[in-house]
């Protein structure tokens, strides 16, 4: 056995080993509800359509290239499924496809909510915090922040920390919304990328990116910082950083830079364990021994010990959007569509669109996938069924 082949043997026994592997299915591919078109069926499919809502009733009359950028999120106490749209509103869907509650919030969402123990966390578009009741759609509190909130809430030692679009963190009492603190840093003078990076805990300690490209550790008690870290060196242009952090069963912390690549850091220092060197990354996912990192015209999957490059997976002119993981496969939005990737091997297995495309990252509980279309429908894909056979 060649080396290469050793090497490629190990790789997907590692994919393998954190449950990555996925099997093919022949179903068929669901088109949009507002264009029904017949059934075809593609060479491998790994879903079943369990419903869909539209939840925008009144669109623009000229409207041109909506998007949604807000990802679902399911409340298991009321079995909903929260989605926040460009009209402004917050929804909530039950098992049945239907509309339990709907709340109206000042703007358009650029973030999806959180949802713990029954309560809504909803980043308003109008720069407010709100606390929902999950079943009911009620106010328990809300914390106007005077920002653009631009981050999925993130829920720590009885806090809620979200980060708005012009670099600063907020955290609040989970119970009733009282500021506790916030961190700010003054974004650079030239452009910026859109987008935030959200804030990732681990052991009481909270790992955020900024555009002037640093990543900084912050207590949670109080936001007192730790280290701090610059990844994107000087000048005033796409320094960012905003992907959200990602930690390994092997404590290493990574984190992209948008201008200098996707980084292996030390978590309790801040050190520098490796870099790719590849711009444009704007998420990362870590599983296992695994990190997979997106962003423009690619999706790579990288040896998360050494920053060896596993597969690489161009996309031409197009965006992907942070991946999640369903089933063993790799799920990541591009804007035009939602691309069902292998992740041992990088190659698309299904590229689905509904209509106008995906923006959103899904939402995965179990083997339910909830999915926001650009169009404002939300749909709940069931991956339970989907009949194994031989890999397409």
């Amino acid at each position: 056995m060649t080396m290469r082949r050793a090497r490629w043997k190990r790789w997907v026994g590692v994919l393998a080993g954190v449950g990555l592997l996925a099997g093919c299915g022949r179903a068929q591919l669901y088109g949009s509800p507002e264009l029904p078109r017949a059934p075809r069926q593609p060479p491998v499919e790994y879903f079943q359509v369990d419903w869909w809502k539209g939840l925008v009733e009144k669109v623009p009359l000229l409207e041109y290239s909506p998007r949604e950028p807000a990802s679902p999120v399911y409340e298991p106490e009321s079995r909903n499924v929260i989605a926040q749209t460009r009209d402004g509103y917050i929804h909530a869907v039950g098992p049945d496809g239907k509309v339990s509650w709907s709340f109206k919030t000042g703007a358009p969402a650029l973030a999806g909510a959180m949802a713990s123990e029954g309560v809504v966390f909803a980043p308003g578009g109008d720069g407010t915090l709100y606390a929902l009741d999950g079943i009911t759609g009620a106010v328990k509190w809300k914390y106007p922040t005077q920002e653009s909130l631009a981050t999925v809430p993130v829920l720590a030692d009885g806090l809620v920390l979200v980060a708005t679009d012009t670099d600063t963190v907020f955290a609040v009492k989970a119970s009733d919304g009282t500021w506790v603190w916030q961190y700010r840093r003054d974004p650079p003078s030239g452009f910026t990328i859109r987008g935030a990076s959200a804030p990732k805990v681990d052991q009481g300690t909270a790992y955020i990116g900024f555009s002037d490209g640093f990543l900084v550790a912050l207590k949670v008690d109080d936001g007192g910082v730790v280290w701090e870290k610059s990844l994107s060196g000087t000048g005033t242009e796409f320094l960012d950083v905003d992907t959200t952090p990602a930690i390994d069963s092997a404590g290493r912390l990574y984190v992209a830079s948008y201008k200098n690549g996707l980084y292996a850091l030390e978590a309790d220092s801040g050190a520098v364990l490796w870099n790719t060197s590849v711009g444009g990354m704007t998420s990362v996912l870590a599983r296992g021994e695994v990190v997979f990192a997106a962003g423009d015209s690619r999706v790579d999957a990288y040896l998360g010990e050494t920053g060896r490059l596993i597969w690489s997976l161009p996309l031409k002119d197009k965006t992907a959007l942070a991946p999640v993981l369903a089933r063993g496969m790799l799920l990541i939005p591009n804007q035009n569509a939602l691309l069902f990737v292998d992740p041992t091997t990088g190659k698309t297995r299904l590229s689905w669109n509904p209509g106008r495309g995906i923006s959103a990252p899904p939402y995965v509980v179990g083997s339910r996938v909830y999915v926001l279309t650009n169009n404002a429908y939300l749909y709940s894909l069931d991956m339970n069924n989907v009949q194994k056979g031989p890999r397409g």
